[in-house]
């Protein structure tokens, strides 16, 4: 990955932040059903001051054909007339130069390029060639697979375009393994967009992170509490018989719910106090993980001179196999990513290889190794 940062033209001031010291609140059902489902929607939502963007998906990708794909032109009718009756901003996903032209003809406030556009850069710079001379905010989400150049790339390429207002959406990647995830969170990727996209507002979707509703509230605070400038949340009036993606989404009320439990208040309130202890308190953890390390490596390497001892190989398929389980088990109750505690074990198993193996080779009758 590049590490060079890209020359972004911006504006001063993004009309997608709400302005104030909270967190900017993006709500609204995946799918645009009907008129009635998208006015009782943002009705309710209008009622939490939090709220200042209306989203509706009116144009669909989904993976296989002959799943609900939207109701395009006519849901952009609907969304207009949630906006003149509630005041909110209004915001689609758009992938192509026909859903542009629909979106502006139709009045939307704010657009967004989705996780399955980003990845194709033809279709970026079609969208991006659509909105030559246009003034108007984009969101870019992040592509399917985590690729930064890619999620940079399409933020030039509209800016390139003339494009100034522009926000980053972090909605997961798909991997191997996701688990307990929708779409895995890799955290760390904020700060790395961050670094190659200085002054691009960064807002997290955790509903397509997430997947399901109570795993909402973790995603959202983790979220807060690495800074992210706002949160996209699938808000639907009645979610159970939602048409696509029900199990991520929450009615008004128990967003109103989830916002009150994040208290957004403090999550964006300076404390470099607690800041500090936090920090004491990963060093502390850090020095203890080593000495373990430390005191994990010694007991290899006595295992190590007992298989030298006794005409051993060094690779025992069962052991380790057993270990992997027991461990990922431990992993999955504690709530810890699977895919990242093996990836831990792993390594600590290849270490201990490591040290069996310079045991072994420092004794003159050392037993072959089995691969």
């Amino acid at each position: 990955m590049s590490s060079n940062n890209s020359n972004l033209k911006l504006v001063a001031k993004t009309k997608i932040l709400n302005g104030g010291p909270l967190p900017t609140v993006i709500a609204g059902p995946c799918s645009a059903e009907s008129e009635e489902q998208m006015l009782q929607t943002a009705r309710e939502l209008k009622k939490d001051p939090r709220v200042s963007i209306f989203r509706a998906g009116v144009w669909k990708p989904r993976t296989r054909p002959g799943m609900f794909e939207g109701y395009g032109t006519a849901a952009l009718e609907w969304l207009k007339t949630v906006k003149q009756e509630t005041g909110l901003q209004t915001a689609v996903e758009v992938a192509n130069t026909s859903h542009v032209e629909e979106a502006l003809k139709y009045g939307v406030d704010i657009l967004w390029v989705g996780a399955r556009t980003t990845v194709n850069p033809f279709s970026v710079q079609e969208i991006a060639d659509a909105l030559k001379g246009v003034d108007i905010p984009v969101m870019v989400k992040n592509p399917v697979n985590p690729d930064l150049q890619l999620w940079l790339g399409a933020l030039e390429r509209l800016n390139q375009a003339g494009i100034t207002d522009l926000a980053l959406i972090h909605r997961g990647f798909s991997t191997p393994n996701n688990k307990p995830y929708r779409n895995h969170p890799k955290w760390e990727t904020i700060q790395q967009i961050r670094s190659l996209a200085p002054g691009v507002p960064l807002l997290c979707d955790p509903s397509h992170i997430a997947g399901r509703r109570d795993l909402l509230q973790t995603v959202c605070q983790q979220a807060l509490h690495l800074g992210t400038d706002g949160l996209m949340i699938e808000t639907h009036i009645n979610p159970d018989v939602a048409l696509s993606d029900a199990s991520q989404q929450v009615t008004p009320e128990n967003l109103n719910k989830l916002l009150t439990v994040l208290d957004l208040d403090s999550v964006h309130e300076a404390n470099p106090e607690q800041l500090q202890d936090l920090r004491s308190l990963i060093d502390k953890l850090d020095n203890e993980l080593i000495n373990i390390l430390f005191l994990r490596s010694d007991v290899s390497k006595r295992i190590g001179e007992y298989k030298r001892a006794n005409a051993l190989d060094i690779y025992q398929a069962g052991r380790w196999n057993q270990v992997v389980e027991n461990r990922l088990k431990v992993a999955i109750e504690t709530g810890l990513d699977e895919g990242f505690v093996k990836a831990i074990f792993d390594a600590i198993h290849q270490h201990s290889m490591g040290i069996q193996n310079e045991v072994m080779s420092s004794a003159p009758s050392m037993q072959k190794v089995e691969e």
